[in-house]
């Protein structure tokens, strides 16, 4: 029996019945049945920011937690049990957001078509934060374009937002609203049908790996964020028999210490990742800054990440060389581990089986003398698909290498290690008058690709000066790019 998507608007619960598409966007929903056209479309792909909203629900610790994100690959549906804000609910009657009115003030509006999506990020960003500094302001609005060119204004008013006040008009509803999203929350799954599909949402790993067992291999599709997966819709014109969603499967959104490694479950986003991550292995954590928008990192997950296989991810070459390990889960084999650089077959084919999961990927913590960097090169600093991806983890006696653990991505068909390179650098000094054999061995390591973000010679070349680079930075002390564990 089909099950309504609930979820709460300018403080009523909307109620989303089975006339909706199971692949509707937010965007979709709210330009063309709410009729609330204030947030725009731009590319339909998560790339320019002008459709963001922000979304609430009950945190960890039950208060709301808002986020910022794109509403064009975002499923109606993944709104269940949450709360939405739109540009359009923003006044409170004649009454301006602060947001609003600090937008205003900086003239931070010229041609218009992006305001919307820049109003919201920053009305995500008022209700995050205690007061506006430069850096954190420029990341929550990187992934906004302003086609004329207008950020100074935009960020000026992201400064002054605060001097009209901290607290907004939500602030005295947030304990109704927290009552009412408690009110919506679900002990089993949601099962949504409509004519053109199902959207389902367990609410259990067991849960989860029973519905998948049960679908038609090859009809269904897992939905992690969306950040992949939504522009399948959007731009492929694909439409699944069914969408498994993991966003609200308990044991995927844990992130779990087990003293010598942390084990992060694949449904957890990169924001909420990012903390726990950055505390280990800053090189990594300073990466996954680039490889998103804010409001990609706030609905991407490094598992969807894995499972998409792309050969240009960003998050895989540097777990590969880190060792990190998955768990996978299935209804037929129970749970099993094998190393992620196991895991990527071909090209977009991974191991995998009919009815399997992954449940979590676990990250060693640092090792006493390692040293690991991460490099990524890209036309463009943020939210940029890589030309190459260099990680580089290696484990010093003084200055012999004693292990390697070298991965790129953009490579080859996928993230693969650079073994005959590693041999190379294994019992030799890692100074850069040494290294030339172990550079050289990348060749032999990879067949790089031609394509329109780079070709094979450029791609070969950049990955041995990255190589040559880690060694300086190693072997001169230098931290900028490198971390180190003594």
């Amino acid at each position: 029996m089909s099950e309504p998507v609930r979820f709460v608007s300018r403080g009523q619960v909307v109620t989303v019945e089975s006339d909706i598409p199971h692949t509707m966007t937010v965007l979709e929903y709210l330009r063309l049945k709410l009729r609330r056209t204030g947030s725009k479309e731009g590319c339909a792909e998560g790339d320019c920011g002008a459709c963001t909203v922000v979304v609430a629900e009950a945190g960890p610790d039950g208060k709301l937690r808002h986020r910022a994100v794109n509403a064009c690959i975002l499923f109606v549906h993944q709104l269940d049990g949450k709360a939405l804000f739109t540009v359009d609910d923003l006044a409170d009657g004649e009454q301006l957001h602060p947001v609003q009115q600090a937008m205003v003030d900086a003239h931070g509006s010229q041609c218009g078509f992006c305001t919307p999506g820049f109003v919201m990020a920053l009305f995500g960003y008022f209700k995050t934060h205690e007061s506006s500094d430069s850096n954190s302001l420029k990341d929550a609005l990187a992934g906004n374009l302003c086609r004329c060119t207008g950020y100074r204004p935009i960020l000026e008013a992201g400064q002054k937002m605060f001097e009209h006040g901290r607290d907004d008009h939500f602030a005295a509803q947030e304990t109704a609203l927290l009552a009412q999203l408690n009110s919506l929350s679900r002990s089993r799954m949601l099962n949504h049908s409509t004519p053109e599909g199902s959207f389902l949402g367990p609410r259990s790993a067991g849960e989860l790996a029973e519905t998948l067992a049960r679908l038609p291999a090859g009809e269904s599709w897992i939905l992690a964020g969306g950040t992949d997966v939504g522009l399948w819709v959007t731009k492929q014109q694909r439409q699944p028999r069914s969408i498994v969603y993991v966003g609200c499967v308990a044991e995927l959104q844990k992130i779990t210490d087990h003293g010598g490694a942390i084990e992060i479950g694949a449904g957890v986003t990169y924001t909420d990742a990012l903390a726990s991550i950055e505390t280990l292995h800053p090189a990594f954590a300073r990466m996954m800054r680039r490889l998103g928008s804010l409001q990609v990192r706030n609905s991407g997950t490094i598992g969807g990440n894995i499972a998409n296989g792309s050969p240009i991810g960003d998050s895989m070459p540097a777990l590969i060389a880190l060792g990190a390990t998955l768990k996978l889960h299935s209804k037929a084999q129970g749970t099993r581990t094998m190393p992620l650089e196991d895991f990527f077959l071909a090209y977009r084919k991974t191991a995998l089986q009919p009815g399997e999961f992954i449940e979590s990927v676990t990250v060693q913590k640092p090792q006493a003398n390692s040293r690991f960097g991460v490099y990524k090169l890209s036309k463009r600093f943020d939210q940029d698909i890589s030309a190459v991806l260099a990680a580089l983890h290696v484990v010093l006696d003084g200055d012999i290498v004693r292990t390697a653990r070298i991965a790129y991505g953009g490579m080859a068909g996928t993230p693969a290690r650079a073994r005959q390179t590693e041999a190379a650098l294994i019992g030799k000094r890692f100074t850069p008058d040494e290294i030339e054999p172990a550079v050289a061995a990348l060749a032999a390591d990879y067949t790089p690709m031609n394509d329109m973000r780079a070709s094979a010679t450029y791609r070969l070349l950049a990955a041995q000066n990255l190589l040559r680079k880690f060694c300086v930075e190693v072997s001169s002390g230098e931290k900028i790019s490198v971390e180190a564990a003594e």
